[in-house]
């Protein structure tokens, strides 16, 4: 296309490194290109009225706000940051080849895992499945970018802290005594990237379709699926992972309570050419099998923890 593709970012190192990354096999493929970096919503007030278009998702509403707006062309996201209802007129344009999906321990030594220890993270998913099996340890919460949660972790008395083992090789920050955590299910299309755009800029869409890879889009689909049927608009510790081997979609699932003394999962598989409504049919299989009392207990604990 013979118009400049405005690129949307958040201005993290991260997110810088995924646009970049975008902008790079786009230009390969002959498009002119910018970077238009974009803070994140915390910065910024946004309209009352965008909000009625389901602009939701702390990571991603910025940037949404401004393909709407049309101030960018498209957005380009981690995709587990996504909310797997795209508010209205934004499209899922391409996914990108998945990176490694897994998360890993970055630690000031491991002997704590025989003991006890501060483990921190902000997420849900890694802090109930880290209590399920190290029951003795605190988890204290870690929010922020990659780079500042690094720095928080040297600065306080924690044992460690949880990272996507994709991010921290995307920037070379990831610590090679690093412990890879090939225990713990991932969060939904963890490890990979999204190209999001207004679905009324048919040329644009084209000019990004070729950098969609197919089996990334497959998987991270039924993850998400998984995830959404679960979710029913409530935030739950959720682990999916999807993957392709020989035409046949291998996955696994699991819901925990917030605390991990209780969780419910399961690994099933799929011939690839059977694969539509995977992801749902495997969450109505957990709902079925204790997960409705556990999502009804966890919606019950967050709501007084708000209170």
């Amino acid at each position: 296309m013979s118009k400049v593709i405005r690129i949307g970012t958040r201005d993290s190192e991260l997110a810088l490194w995924q646009a970049t990354t975008v902008q790079n096999q786009l230009e390969a493929l002959g498009h002119s290109t910018t970077l238009v970096p974009v803070k994140s919503v915390g910065d910024l007030k946004l309209d009352q009225p965008l909000y009625e278009l389901g602009v939701t998702g702390i990571f991603t509403k910025t940037l949404d706000v401004a393909l709407i707006k049309g101030d960018i062309d498209i957005a380009v996201h981690s995709m587990k940051d996504v909310p797997t209802q795209l508010p209205k007129g934004v499209v899922k344009a391409a996914v990108l080849e998945r990176a490694e999906s897994e998360d890993v321990l970055v630690h000031k030594g491991a002997d704590f895992l025989n003991g006890k220890g501060i483990l921190a993270t902000g997420s849900l998913r890694r802090k109930a499945q880290w209590l399920a099996k190290y029951p003795k340890h605190q988890v204290v919460d870690l929010r922020g970018n990659v780079n500042s949660r690094l720095i928080k972790l040297i600065e306080n008395d924690w044992n460690a802290a949880i990272f996507a083992k994709a991010g921290l090789e995307r920037i070379k920050l990831l610590p090679k005594d690093a412990i890879v955590l090939d225990w713990m299910v991932p969060a939904p299309a963890q490890g990979a990237m999204m190209v999001a755009a207004h679905e009324s800029n048919t040329a644009v869409c084209e000019a990004v379709a070729p950098l969609n890879h197919e089996a990334t889009a497959i998987t991270t689909q039924i993850e998400r699926e998984f995830l959404r049927t679960l979710e029913g608009g409530c935030t739950a510790p959720i682990g999916a992972y999807a993957k392709i081997k020989d035409l046949t979609v291998f996955f696994k699932g699991c819901l925990h309570a917030l605390d991990g003394s209780t969780f419910v999962s399961l690994e099933k598989e799929r011939p690839i050419a059977r694969c539509e409504g995977f992801g749902k049919s495997c969450a109505y299989e957990v709902l079925d099998k204790g997960g409705r009392q556990l999502l009804e207990e966890i919606k019950n604990e967050l709501n007084n923890s708000v209170h």
